[in-house]
């Protein structure tokens, strides 16, 4: 089955800021089904918008420095964030390689973390933010076979 509108209007809701309405919808997403569905999603949106923000002839500078402002916007985010681990992923989304081994908390923490200051960076208005998630379905359900 296709990622379903439920499920992008989860990561929409927590892309555009609104956590409770975030929180409610996820909420609704209670089959392994539709939860592999979202993390499709997630991780495809961030392979695309690594893949916006960066190019493969960026260096390893470019991700830390990125990793490094993430990381100053915030306490909470400089003490969540381990930047080695950060770093890891979007080098792996880059160069399209498996992610590197974390703990799946981790890695489902950071990868929303840095998609969240991806899509912030982008300052998408709500068509281009459309767009960008229906990339990401797109790309998700290429993944899966749909």
């Amino acid at each position: 089955m296709s990622v379903t509108d439920d499920e992008v209007a989860a990561l929409r809701a927590h892309l555009s800021g609104n956590l409770a309405l975030q929180e409610a919808l996820y909420a609704r997403l209670t089959s392994p089904a539709a939860r592999s569905r979202y993390v499709a999603l997630v991780v495809a949106a961030f392979f695309d918008a690594v893949n916006r923000r960066f190019t493969k002839d960026d260096g390893v500078a470019d991700v830390i420095s990125f990793v490094a402002d993430v990381r100053s916007r915030s306490g909470r985010l400089a003490e969540s964030i381990d930047p080695q681990a950060a770093e890891q992923l979007i080098r792996s989304a880059l160069i399209e390689d498996d992610f590197p081994v974390l703990d799946t908390d981790t890695r489902g923490r950071l990868l929303i973390v840095l998609l969240v200051a991806l899509v912030s960076d982008e300052q998408f208005n709500g068509d281009e933010l459309d767009a960008f998630l229906e990339a990401g379905r797109e790309i998700a359900d290429g993944w899966r076979g749909q």
